[in-house]
């Protein structure tokens, strides 16, 4: 009896060590996709909510920041000169897929590599810009999505002459080392001249020009002011809402934060939206999807975005017609 209960133990002890699992370190590891993010922008004291707007779509996708996903963040802060540099450095550090939410990363991006695919998040008129092919076979390692700026202009025109309808002169503020800059001046006059506004041009590369732009704008006698999308007035957006509003001036934007900084008026794709779909592409990507494959998606979301404090400050009333169509008031 002794030896025929030593021998079950015994074989019970052997059969568990054969259908034992196999210790951590045999097994597969996870595998760990590196991203890179190249902004024009500068970093936000916290995440800026268009970056947490990506990460939660990448999550959503599967893709854990810490787990098996690194982020590779560089910012220009701005300054555009400083993107080759920067988008080298992602290129060195062998990144799978490269994001760049504008058209100045974009083109950084292209001439950095041949060979690692990049997402757009929200360029100006990729075709235009000489990024992509077309927006349905886009070519090359460039695929995203556009935001359509150079055409959103002309509505934005529209959205201030119908907050404003005696309005006859407009300021526009312009950074001409910003290519995307040109060719939505283009839309911003075609628009002008169907609504019989006189467009009042204003170069400005960097924010020591900012009260001399607003000084001659007072010198013109302008009775509104559309500030084209870019990345450094992007970074010194309050400060652009505290000079339009000490100067008087009605301010139209393209994006909802520098309303939310205390502008007038926005009026253009809601930038999270844009970034979040861009985590569909990077995942394409990852799986294995060819860049000049995945067609360049055009928005499908707008927003309008009023404030009526501000708008208050200024002596302004919004037409019932306006308030209608629009997204959010901020109080």
């Amino acid at each position: 009896m002794r030896r025929t209960i030593i021998g079950f133990i015994i074989t019970c002890t052997l059969g568990c060590l054969c259908v034992a699992p196999l210790a951590p370190e045999a097994q597969q590891p996870t595998h760990v996709h590196r991203i890179g993010l190249l902004a024009a922008t500068a970093p936000a004291p916290e995440r800026p909510r268009s970056l947490e707007a990506f990460l939660e779509g990448m999550r959503a996708l599967g893709y854990v920041e810490g787990q098996n996903l690194v982020m590779e963040y560089r910012w220009a802060e701005g300054q555009y000169e400083r993107l080759p540099d920067l988008a080298a450095e992602l290129v060195h550090l062998k990144v799978d897929v490269l994001v760049v939410p504008t058209t100045p990363a974009a083109l950084a991006a292209k001439h950095a590599t041949t060979t690692i695919p990049i997402v757009m998040a929200a360029v100006h008129d990729p075709v235009g810009s000489g990024l992509v092919a077309s927006l349905a076979r886009p070519g090359g390692n460039l695929t995203g999505l556009s935001n359509m700026s150079p055409e959103l202009v002309g509505k934005q025109l529209e959205f201030l002459k119908e907050a404003l309808p005696t309005v006859s002169r407009v300021a526009v503020l312009w950074n001409p080392t910003n290519p995307s800059n040109t060719l939505m001046l283009r839309g911003a006059d075609v628009a002008a001249q169907a609504l019989g506004v006189q467009l009042h041009l204003l170069e400005v590369r960097g924010p020591d020009a900012f009260d001399s732009a607003f000084a001659a704008m007072t010198s013109a006698h302008v009775g509104a002011l559309v500030i084209l999308g870019d990345a450094m007035f992007q970074t010194h957006r309050r400060r652009l809402a505290e000079l339009a509003v000490m100067s008087h001036l009605p301010a139209m934007y393209g994006v909802r934060a520098d309303v939310e900084a205390g502008g007038l008026i926005s009026y253009g794709v809601s930038i999270p939206d844009q970034f979040r779909r861009a985590a569909t592409y990077v995942d394409k990507i990852l799986k294995g999807a060819k860049p000049a494959d995945l067609p360049v998606e055009q928005p499908t979301k707008f927003e309008l975005v009023l404030n009526r404090k501000t708008a208050q400050a200024l002596g302004i009333t919004f037409p019932p017609s306006l308030l209608f169509q629009a997204d959010e008031v901020i109080r």
